[in-house]
């Protein structure tokens, strides 16, 4: 075989393989324009449903998510105020008024909990960064306000963050 086929070829093998690498791998490590925010910070960026852990000098890991839809975003600065594996979900109000119809607590683990495999709660509210039951929810406005993550991109930033870290939401 020329070397010019075996270029081809292998090209071609690798173009093929990072086009599945790349539907696959999460997290992305990013050069970030985020040099407002200190390293550990965990930024949301609602018009792009993309989460971003700065890391400093430059660099961010990105992660998609979805995020809220219409009448249901928000913006503005929290911090994780607690971290659940395999967390139960009780509905919040809002949740319960559209579909009430939906049990008063949906046990963790359950494939109809939408919490995921993790949760991270925020401080003032009742949103959490979780992961998802929904993959294919992933890059939507979707939630009514959460933050949703691939269950390996929850799992992932999870490892990563610790209770206090900050999390700031924009549009």
């Amino acid at each position: 075989m020329s070397m010019r086929i075996a270029a081809a070829l292998a090209a071609t093998i690798a173009a093929g393989m990072l086009t599945a690498t790349a539907a696959q791998a999460r997290p992305e490590m990013v050069g970030a324009h985020l040099a407002d925010y200190s390293p550990g910070t965990i930024v949301v960026k609602t018009s792009e449903r993309r989460l971003y852990l700065i890391l400093g000098n430059g660099h961010a890991v990105r992660y998609p998510v979805g995020v809220g839809r219409a009448g249901k975003q928000w913006a503005g600065t929290t911090r994780i105020d607690g971290k659940y594996l395999n967390p139960a979900w009780a509905p919040p109000a809002e949740v319960k008024r559209d579909k009430p119809n939906m049990p008063d607590v949906i046990p963790g683990g359950s494939p109809r909990n939408p919490m995921g495999v993790a949760a991270m709660t925020l401080a003032g509210g009742e949103y959490a960064i979780h992961g998802t039951n929904v993959p294919g929810s992933i890059g939507g406005f979707v939630s009514y306000g959460c933050i949703r993550m691939l269950n390996d991109d929850i799992t992932d930033l999870y490892g990563r963050v610790s209770v206090g870290t900050t999390v700031v939401v924009t549009r």
